[in-house]
């Protein structure tokens, strides 16, 4: 299958990447460029922003049950494309083909109940204190919105924001990540076939920064949501509260993973070896500081790093392999960097730390232990296949650590313990605590997190609530 060059969708229209200055998009898995993606033009930005405009007047007023059936038929065409797609991102993301066909069916999950939560954006009946007054709460659609989204799961990153605008009559200007396009665009094709009107669902690609500052300050657009670096989704939250725009930000994390003595260690080694390195650790809820209870430290140490260098790593469209590369070479180096970095300061590389291909981006998976935590690795999110493995002496020094850093995106924990759960549960300052399982990311559940990884939430019920204003009518007979 060829790769195809990605264009931009406006206003119905596609405007292909040969009628536009492009970008080149680079096979992770072997260094070579296999396509070109479009750049917009500050003119294609302003057609955008008036088919945003106009989109969200007509789809505003369709009903909630007819849009909802829409997303059920893109839903259905992602599912029958899954291979197609599945194979588009493995390409240009470097993930397994397993991985990219259980995104592209997660994306199609997340349609499905997003099309039929937004049949639930109900209002209220206020009894009111003087006779012959109606009062009445109703929901309605924000407006247009800007949409950034990562290349790390060009999909289901993409589908919650814009499944969660669409299913409430909000407009879309989706700004796709340049390194993975066409999975992108092949979720925005399919909402167009389904009948999403395209002027109610614009896709552009381009340099990141000018786009989002020329999005974020145009008037048409209500509602920004993005999905990135703690230290853009600052920037990007600072120039949207000087227009006065809603915002949700789900930024980085660097979650802490807890393992008592008390825990099923051959399940915990397994779950969190799976976690840890899915799609090569370049997930914002990956587990990255691992801190292990002193009576089953070493046990620990040994089964995981024995799990991680048992892992395959290749190209991902071998079907044996487990791990794909990193997106980029300066990837590879950023993590190069903060292993050598933190060897230095006294850590052990107990696996891994090393190119296991000549060709590609790949770095293997790897395993640190002893070390400091006034290293770089410790307090800045690694975002790639490598796990820091700490031991504690009681769950007040656990606490202290897992909550020492400004971030708190996802957290988990390993116990037998009723009394313990329920402390972590109140004790570990974060969005989401998976709790012997990592059963986070469902469409039904929120997902968001606190402090420096931001605010608002992609999935569950409150997923809507940032596309949605409240309007109160009080009337008198």
């Amino acid at each position: 299958m060829a790769y195809p060059n990605t264009g931009l969708q406006i206003g119905g229209t596609w405007i292909a990447a040969e009628a536009r200055a492009a970008l080149p998009v680079v096979n992770p898995a072997t260094g070579a460029v296999i396509g070109a993606v479009a750049k917009a033009t500050a003119d294609d930005l302003d057609h955008a922003l008036a088919a945003a405009k106009r989109g969200f007047a007509a789809w505003r007023a369709v009903s909630a049950l007819e849009r909802g059936l829409i997303l059920r038929r893109a839903a259905e065409l992602l599912r029958a494309r899954v291979e197609t797609i599945a194979r588009l991102m493995t390409l240009e993301q470097g993930k397994p083909l397993r991985e990219a066909r259980v995104e592209t069916l997660a994306a199609a999950d997340t349609l499905d109940w997003f099309a039929e939560e937004g049949r639930r954006a109900y209002g209220r009946v206020i009894p009111a204190r003087a006779e012959g007054v109606m009062q009445t709460v109703i929901r309605e659609p924000v407006g247009p919105v800007a949409a950034f989204t990562p290349w790390n799961f060009p999909l289901n990153q993409a589908v919650r924001k814009v499944a969660a605008a669409l299913c409430v009559g909000c407009s879309v200007i989706l700004k796709g990540p340049e390194d993975t396009p066409a999975s992108c665009a092949a979720l925005v094709q399919a909402l167009l076939d389904a009948g999403v009107p395209g002027e109610a669902l614009g896709l552009l690609y381009g340099d990141p920064a000018p786009i989002s500052a020329y999005l974020i300050a145009a008037p048409e657009i209500a509602k920004i949501s993005f999905t990135g670096s703690t230290a853009v989704g600052k920037l990007l939250a600072t120039l949207a509260g000087t227009h006065m725009k809603r915002v949700t930000m789900e930024l980085g994390g660097h979650a802490p993973a807890i393992v008592c003595a008390d825990a099923d260690l051959e399940r915990a080694v397994e779950i969190l070896a799976a976690n840890k390195f899915r799609n090569a650790g370049q997930v914002c809820v990956a587990p990255t500081r691992f801190l292990v209870e002193r009576p089953v430290y070493e046990d620990f140490v040994e089964r995981f790093a024995a799990r991680a260098a048992a892992i395959t790593v290749g190209d991902g469209l071998d079907e044996a392999t487990q791990m794909g590369p990193l997106i980029h070479e300066r990837r590879r180096r950023a993590l190069e960097e903060l292993i050598a970095e933190a060897e230095a300061a006294g850590g052990r590389i107990v696996t891994g730390g090393s190119r296991p291909h000549n060709q590609g981006f790949f770095l293997a998976p790897t395993v640190l232990t002893e070390v400091p935590t006034s290293a770089r690795i410790l307090n800045e999110e690694p975002f790639g296949p490598v796990a820091t493995v700490a031991a504690f002496s009681d769950l007040d020094e656990a606490l202290a650590e897992a909550n020492r850093l400004p971030f708190g995106l996802a957290a988990y924990a390993y116990t037998r313990s009723s009394r313990t759960a329920s402390r972590l549960g109140s004790g570990l300052a974060c969005g989401m605590l998976g709790i012997n399982h990592h059963g986070l990311g469902l469409p039904e559940t929120p997902f968001g997190g606190v402090g420096d990884s931001g605010y608002g939430s992609e999935g569950g019920p409150e997923a809507l609530e940032g596309y949605l204003a409240t309007k109160f009518i009080t009337m008198a007979a």
